[in-house]
């Protein structure tokens, strides 16, 4: 390295770097490439030769890392391992608590390193994936230190000075992505590696009307026959903790709708996943169009969001909802978001919580109303009772 850490050679000049072989020229065909990836290279090629001067590559993504970011570091893991013979380091930003994604880790055996306790070195490279700098979902700041963001979500980041961009928002997954690059490098993929990517993309495809573009499925494909069916049945059906079904009758028994949109608060919630179980049990309501979820988690109120209706914009509805209370974002379909909380005192969020229902009633245009119980109030009082 001449005393030169990995990130002086990647921003400045060609001094020590290796020339890119002709081999790896190739153009790419890809209509969806974005201004930072047109220099006449696979993307795959550029997302490998920018690594040669690293020493060790880190892959990081959101907090409580869901499988399409657990499945894009396994993958890129793999193809950085085959293709440069480089150490690789997966991370885990924050617990993974939803049964599901809990299974993931255990039953393919992923080895995560909690993010706080990575030591940081000035040769390593940092890969982003699923997810962006600056979007609110992470406990550490990377953006000094990033080489390469790879996503899929419309939710912008501060990509300024990171060397690598490649964000695919009509793709559905970012397991998607990573399928592409392991095919275009002619990698082998390993059963473990494409139970990961099919799971991970799977994941990102649940749910009625499917985001999923044409690569989605090429992928899917692709992967199906390479992919240990049994462990994905296995991840699928994950044991559930008591905690679950506590959310569960809360948000059941404190759901209220309001014409075309359900409204579910819980007062605590030990893991911020539950609001996302929780509205994907609720969106499946044959009498709504849109369900949210909001509950105390620690010091932050967290929300989920879902829509049965195509075209939807949630991850920009629920950003404007939140507006400059805290940080939101997400797909067409499904959003996410966090409010910082001072207090947890029952009248702090009961005001938080008519605020937040007063905004979204007015995004999506319903008139303000007396909420209907999902649940009505003399069945919850009767079950009580007996």
């Amino acid at each position: 390295m001449g005393g030169q850490g990995f990130h002086s050679l990647v921003h400045g000049g060609t001094e020590g770097r290796p020339e890119v072989k002709t081999s790896m020229a190739r153009r790419s065909a890809d209509p969806d490439c974005n201004g930072r990836c047109g220099s006449g290279l696979r993307r795959s090629d550029r997302f490998l030769h920018g690594l040669h001067a690293a020493k060790r590559v880190i892959f990081v993504s959101h907090i409580h890392p869901d499988p399409d970011s657990l499945g894009s570091m396994l993958g890129l893991a793999h193809l950085v391992q085959h293709r440069l013979g480089k150490p690789t380091v997966m991370t885990r930003d924050g617990p993974i608590a939803r049964p599901e994604n809990r299974a993931m880790v255990e039953v393919l055996k992923l080895d995560l390193k909690p993010i706080e306790s990575i030591d940081w070195r000035e040769e390593d490279a940092v890969v982003m994936v699923d997810s962006q700098p600056n979007t609110g979902r992470h406990s550490q700041p990377y953006t000094q230190r990033l080489y390469a963001v790879i996503d899929h979500h419309d939710t912008p980041g501060d990509l300024t000075g990171v060397p690598f961009v490649d964000i695919r928002s009509t793709h559905g997954a970012t397991c998607t992505v990573v399928t592409r690059y392991l095919i275009e490098q002619q990698a082998p993929i390993p059963e473990r590696v494409a139970t990961a990517l099919l799971y991970g993309i799977e994941t990102e495809m649940t749910g009625y009307p499917r985001e999923a573009g044409p690569a989605d499925d090429e992928a899917l494909l692709f992967l199906y026959p390479l992919a240990d069916k049994d462990r994905i049945a296995q991840i699928r059906n994950a044991r559930l903790p008591q905690s679950h079904f506590g959310c569960l009758l809360q948000a059941l028994q404190s759901s209220f709708i309001y014409d075309r949109l359900i409204i579910s608060w819980v007062d605590e919630m030990p893991h911020p996943e539950h609001a996302a179980e929780i509205v994907d049990f609720m969106i499946r309501f044959d009498q709504v169009d849109w369900a949210v979820c909001g509950g105390v988690c620690g010091q932050k109120f967290v929300l989920s969001l879902r829509a049965a209706i195509e075209n939807a914009h949630a991850g920009e509805l629920l950003q404007q909802v939140v507006g400059d209370m805290g940080r939101a974002g997400g797909h067409d379909r499904r959003a996410g978001g966090c409010i910082p909380l001072t207090s947890t005192a029952p009248s702090t969020i009961d005001e938080l919580q008519a605020r937040l229902r007063r905004r979204f009633l007015k995004a999506l245009g319903i008139e303000e109303c007396r909420g209907q119980r999902l649940v009505p109030l003399r069945n919850i009082l009767q079950n009580l009772q007996s």
